[in-house]
């Protein structure tokens, strides 16, 4: 069982959770909060929560705090449940975090619930639309031919990277050093022209070198 923070300021929202997760889900307790210092308070007193997040009626001054707290709270699991998120946004805390799912407030009930159960157990999970509009609004890249750009090998590194894995755990599971897979690194972003890490993951998603399915578990 975990903690429970319910991050938002709309008592209908508040009203509805309380009912989904007394009725779903066991849980140790269920905790409020209006502003992002009491959020922070709780946190440090219960690292590992779900958190319930409506972003947009938060006191959030930008999606990089909202990045920089979920790193430094790794072992939390994150829901945002909010109405109007950008696409720049979406993209910006699917492609730089592993424990954030998200959903709108217009998902069905079924979804929600759905929502929970995974992100209970520690799971990603992205509501349908935002999944479909993450995808419908991509611009595609006109190198895409992976298989004819990289090598066997560095298809996989791509992969391991746009997964969250990091050099040493590559480097490791491949039985080479750190310099080894810094090396493919390079040529990986010298061949399918981009500068870092969010770039390779985003290649790796339009090329298909990566399942939706598979990198938001």
């Amino acid at each position: 069982m975990r903690e429970i923070i319910i991050a938002d300021n709309q008592d209908i929202s508040k009203a509805g959770w309380h009912y989904l997760l007394q009725n779903i889900v066991e849980v140790n307790d269920i905790y409020e909060v209006t502003e992002k210092k009491e959020l922070v308070k709780l946190l440090l007193q219960f690292p590992a929560s779900l958190v319930i997040l409506d972003y947009t009626l938060f006191d959030f001054e930008s999606v990089n705090e909202l990045i920089i707290l979920q790193e430094r709270f790794k072992k939390a699991n994150w829901i945002l449940f909010s109405d109007e998120l950008s696409d720049d946004f979406l993209r910006m805390v699917l492609y730089n975090t592993q424990s954030i799912s998200v959903l709108l407030k217009d998902c069905a009930q079924e979804e929600i619930i759905a929502a929970l159960k995974e992100t209970i157990r520690g799971k990603r999970y992205i509501c349908n639309h935002v999944s479909n509009l993450l995808i419908s609004n991509d611009k595609m890249p006109h190198n895409l031919n992976v298989k004819q750009i990289l090598t066997p090998t560095e298809q996989e590194i791509l992969k391991d990277m746009a997964l969250g894995k990091t050099t040493k755990e590559i480097a490791a599971k491949r039985f080479v050093s750190i310099h080894t897979i810094m090396t493919h690194r390079k040529n990986i972003f010298r061949k399918i022209e981009v500068n870092n890490v969010h770039e390779a993951t985003k290649y790796a998603m339009r090329a298909g070198v990566v399942d939706l399915a598979e990198y938001y578990i």
